[in-house]
């Protein structure tokens, strides 16, 4: 395949067809809100994402997945995927069938269906450990904050910038324990905070709105796969993003050595994360900030998604009425 054909097929297989797979995702992830079982949720909505993407007319390789081949039936990291011929679209997938699988499962806020698909080789391959993230919405200069200063530095840094008083800011930070000092340190600047339990990809995505959001900065420690997913998400919208991979134990310290990882005070910016192009896509299971969640009706299915271009900054709300049930069983 030509380099310009290779770009054609690039093209049409970035646009709608993605978001199909996040919508069927969803739907299947639906059927478990408020069950209260997350296990059944997450092996329902993997099944659907996999059915779905081994349909697209691509070679592709999920470089971040549901873990690793041993881990879990499909989705896992390494797994190809995809009904393309052997000289074929070459894709890189990073998929999250349930951004957030409490949140579903509680029937709670922000739990998302989740895909980028990207040329091969253009998304971080990273384990199932965790990342120290850092992110700001679009429009301010390059480097304004880093992960290696302080929060009061980088709350400082984005006050300035914004024209405001750092106690005009509000920082998004997963509610966990090992945030404790983060917190603090938040709060000893003059922030406020919106402490979220689950849903980071979400969380980053809001900063580049703060306006509808009110969330000006995400910062903290949160699985590695969604910080790459996240940093997909701000490539098509715009936004600054670091991350350095954690391990917290002598497990995902074996998962990191194992994926040829051993330099742990790396700072990934954004775009040692992401190279070259991508879509983004992503359909809303239970409603929340960014979308509305999965309505089952009688005689219909109606979704909620967003579909992104990271070349074009194109974003696209979609809001689809399936009359075709048939198709989600």
């Amino acid at each position: 395949m030509s380099e310009a054909q290779a770009k054609t097929e690039l093209d049409r297989a970035l646009a709608l067809d993605i978001v199909r797979v996040t919508e069927a995702t969803a739907v299947a992830a639906s059927r478990w809100r408020g069950r209260g079982d997350e296990a059944a949720a997450d092996q329902a909505a993997a099944a659907a994402m996999y059915r779905e993407l081994a349909r697209l007319p691509i070679q592709g390789v999920v470089v971040v997945g549901e873990g690793e081949e041993n881990e879990t039936p499909a989705l896992y990291i390494g797994e190809t995927i995809g009904a393309g011929s052997a000289d074929g679209l070459a894709v890189d997938l990073a998929v999250d069938p349930i951004e957030g699988t409490t949140l579903c499962a509680k029937a709670l806020p922000n739990a998302l269906s989740v895909l980028a698909l990207a040329a091969r080789g253009s998304l971080l391959k990273v384990p199932a450990i965790y990342m120290d993230k850092l992110a700001i919405g679009p429009g301010y200069p390059d480097g304004l904050v880093d992960l290696d200063a302080s929060p009061a530095e980088n709350l400082k840094a984005l006050a300035g910038a914004k024209g405001v008083p750092v106690s005009e800011l509000t920082v998004c930070i997963l509610d966990r324990p090992r945030h404790s000092k983060l917190i603090d340190a938040v709060r000893a600047a003059g922030a406020a905070l919106r402490l979220i339990g689950d849903g980071d990809i979400a969380g980053v995505i809001h900063v580049t709105e703060p306006l509808e959001t009110g969330i000006d900065i995400y910062m903290g420690i949160g699985g590695a796969p969604e910080g790459v997913l996240a940093a997909a998400a701000l490539a098509c919208i715009g936004g600054q993003m670091q991350g350095r991979l954690v391990a917290t134990n002598d497990e995902l310290r074996s998962r990191a050595t194992a994926a040829g990882i051993s330099d742990f005070t790396r700072k990934y910016a954004m775009q040692d994360m992401i190279r070259g192009d991508l879509s983004f896509a992503a359909t809303g299971i239970t409603d929340g900030s960014l979308l509305e969640g999965v309505r089952l009706g009688k005689d219909a299915v109606f979704t909620h998604s967003v579909v992104m271009r990271a070349s074009t900054r194109t974003v696209r709300w979609i809001r689809t009425e399936h009359t075709d049930i048939g198709k989600f069983d």
